[in-house]
């Protein structure tokens, strides 16, 4: 094996330096993955911009791994081995002691490690891995194409699947960007009828082509009216993170309609109160999924031909990709592969 591997790191906010370090050895109950690919995410950038250095070692981001076994811990469980791709997401993997594991709920483990910002992420040709956190990739998916499942597919598989709606319900989609462009084709696979909501034109008819029935653009027409004259929507799925966008689609909720939000906001929404009471609707987050979960999500995507729109860079040219994916202007994930 090689004695080292190339990182990049985050030196201050926004620095990124690329380095060699050491080859590490996995502890007990971890892994050493050589890393194949490795998703770009839009809490890349939010880990990048506000890392403290004084209050951290330099951090290596990026949390849409997949990669393979190089080296195994002594209490790694039988079911991995050297040679197997796995995956990791942003959960790192839970600690099996805390209330919430206890009662099989891993997602919301209290001592969670998040990848690429409490522990060392993909951005890297090597990464270690708790065992608890790893995901068995399938052969029929190529590293750089399941990358981006890992996040943004398991964030839209598990929020649809929480959403309420059963076949045939009108669902719509907020946002046709990372997010939203892998929410499309599930909905669509899943049988909701299924509405796009977006900004102009010029996404429609890739809107269309990833599964939308109907587009709904916010430039010329009215969300609220278009989804009432629709017959209201089962689930809104918000993908983007404002709101003063996502606050008035509540109205276009049907009696018993849930708002599902998928990403954190800094500012607090503006809901009516009689909206939620008067029609009984609900306002649920939901927070990415276990491993077993994104194993789910991986064999969803096979099963029914999924797959992320994908740009792919190698690692040295990772800030021109990260620039790439603030710009707005990938279409519609960015990938790092690794030689």
């Amino acid at each position: 094996m090689q004695k080292t591997y190339r990182a990049l790191v985050i030196t201050a906010p926004n620095q990124l330096d690329l380095v060699e370090r050491p080859v590490p050895v996995p502890d007990a109950a971890e892994v050493l993955i050589a890393v194949e690919a490795c998703g770009m995410c839009g809490a890349d950038l939010n880990d990048i911009a506000r890392v403290d250095p004084a209050g951290h070692k330099p951090r290596v981001p990026g949390h849409e791994v997949v990669g393979r076994i190089m080296a195994l811990g002594s209490a790694m469980p039988s079911i991995w081995r050297v040679g197997q791709r796995v995956g990791v997401g942003r959960l790192g993997g839970h600690c099996n002691e805390c209330s919430l594991c206890r009662q099989g709920k891993f997602n919301l483990c209290r001592n969670q490690q998040v990848v690429g910002s409490s522990r060392d992420g993909g951005y890297a040709e090597m990464m270690l891995a708790r065992g608890t956190g790893l995901v068995s990739i399938p052969d029929e998916l190529g590293s750089a194409e399941a990358a981006p499942i890992l996040c943004a597919g398991i964030a839209t598989f598990n929020g649809l699947k929480k959403c309420g709606a059963e076949a045939g319900d009108l669902v719509a989609i907020l946002g046709i960007g990372g997010l939203g462009h892998m929410a499309l084709q599930y909905a669509r696979r899943m049988g909701f009828n299924v509405v796009a909501i977006g900004r102009g034109q010029d996404i429609a008819d890739d809107a269309k082509a990833l599964g939308a029935h109907h587009y709904i653009d916010t430039r010329t027409e009215n969300a609220v009216e278009k989804l009432n004259q629709l017959g209201g929507a089962k689930a809104i799925v918000a993908t983007i993170g404002h709101p003063d966008v996502v606050s008035p689609l509540i109205g276009g909720l049907a009696p018993e309609g849930r708002l599902l939000m998928l990403g954190a906001m800094k500012d607090p929404l503006a809901i009516p109160s009689g909206a939620l009471v008067s029609g009984e609707r609900g306002i649920i987050g939901s927070i990415t999924g276990s491993p077993y979960e994104n194993e789910k999500a991986l064999a969803f995507s096979v099963l029914a031909d999924v797959r992320p729109r994908i740009e792919t860079y190698p690692l040295e040219r990772a800030v021109e990709a990260l620039q790439r994916l603030k710009s707005g202007d990938a279409k519609f994930r960015v990938v790092l592969t690794m030689r």
